[in-house]
């Protein structure tokens, strides 16, 4: 009930009484929606380059660029001017170059991998200069996350495209990097493979249910097939028909098996930037009187309040009493921090998370 009461102190009380009925939340998806298999990560290379073709708007005397510079032009067969022995090239002849800017580049390989001759967008980040608008990446060699691996895994080039004109320094070569070696990771180890649930379900009981439903599929196996190593890793062994094609087993587990969460967990996203507030799950409040500004909260199942509808008897939900605050057009930011007091106070039963 949304009620305008008593004026105090010239501030417009205003009451929320919350009451819904506690409804049973029921999920039912397949394995490959909750879950990846180790191995099949994503992985980026990095390197570093030369954007060449600015309108002036490099960076002169810059001595990472100059370097740069230097060694394109050595590689290209045009040193610069010598010095007489015993001394360094100099690179005076380029501290006045305002066309190239000394730039870090990135290229993410796909969790299913790459194979060489493969093209990929790649990311540049200028490090000197103002903007690289106009520019054309030369060359970049691009090795693996493992700063032992000697490797050049891709080569990229091609023209500078800015995603945002107030980031002038930051751009992206679309497919300008071409793998030159395979990359691929190995997802059966020691003749298993290892599903991990996504972070939103790794809990216990989501893992004792994958379990259950594993073994239920492949009840021939021995004991020991399939085990949670912890509350987001679940540990299966490849049976011996799957042992020249593990591919198989893997898409089958995957798509076949099925989990069912009669209560998932109830979570409270806000994002203060936007204002977006997002419920998930069977998020209920506790008793509980929040006072704050014009606004004064009461939920729970405290005697004496009234239910918003007559069927509802059960304990506060947070969806009504944002839909309430919503109905008489609280601001977004004291929306927020009602549900951050609630939950401060401990009666918000669900995890809150803040964005």
């Amino acid at each position: 009930m949304v009620m305008k009461s008593l004026k105090i102190n010239y501030a417009v009380l205003v009451v929320v009484c919350v009451f819904t009925l506690s409804e049973t939340c029921e999920a039912r998806t397949v394995l490959r929606n909750i879950c990846r298999v180790k191995g099949q990560e994503e992985n980026t290379l990095y390197g570093v380059g030369l954007v060449v073709g600015l309108s002036g708007t490099g960076e002169a005397n810059d001595p990472a660029t100059m370097r740069a510079l230097a060694s394109a032009m050595e590689t290209l067969g045009a040193p610069i001017t010598e010095l007489p022995a015993g001394q360094p090239n100099s690179l005076k002849e380029l501290e006045k170059i305002k066309n190239a800017s000394f730039v870090v580049v990135s290229a993410r390989v796909p969790a299913t991998g790459a194979r060489r001759g493969d093209k990929l967008d790649c990311r540049v980040s200028g490090l000197s200069g103002k903007s690289l608008v106009g520019g054309r990446l030369t060359f970049a060699a691009l090795r693996g996350p493992n700063r032992r691996d000697p490797r050049i895994y891709a080569l990229c080039e091609g023209p500078v495209h800015l995603e945002d004109i107030a980031a002038p320094m930051s751009g992206v070569v679309s497919g300008g990097c071409q793998m030159e070696e395979d990359v691929f990771t190995n997802f059966v180890q020691d003749g298993k493979v290892t599903f991990v649930l996504d972070e939103n379900h790794a809990d216990f009981q989501t893992a004792t249910e994958v379990v259950g439903s594993i073994q239920k599929q492949y009840s021939r196996e021995e004991e020991g097939f399939v085990y949670a190593k912890n509350a987001s890793n679940i540990v299966v062994r490849v049976p011996q028909e799957y042992e020249t094609n593990p591919v198989e087993f893997v898409a089958a587990i995957l798509n076949d098996t099925e989990i069912y969460s009669p209560d998932p967990e109830a979570r409270v996203i806000i994002n203060e930037r936007t204002g977006n507030i997002i419920i998930s799950g069977d998020v209920t409040i506790g008793d509980v009187v929040i006072s704050h500004k014009d606004v004064v909260v009461e939920a729970g199942q405290a005697a004496g309040f009234t239910a918003i509808d007559t069927d509802q008897a059960d304990s506060a939900k947070l969806n009504s009493l944002v839909t309430a605050l919503n109905s008489i057009k609280v601001p977004a930011k004291d929306r927020i921090e009602i549900i951050k007091q609630i939950a401060r106070s401990g009666k918000l039963h669900g995890r809150l998370i803040v964005e």
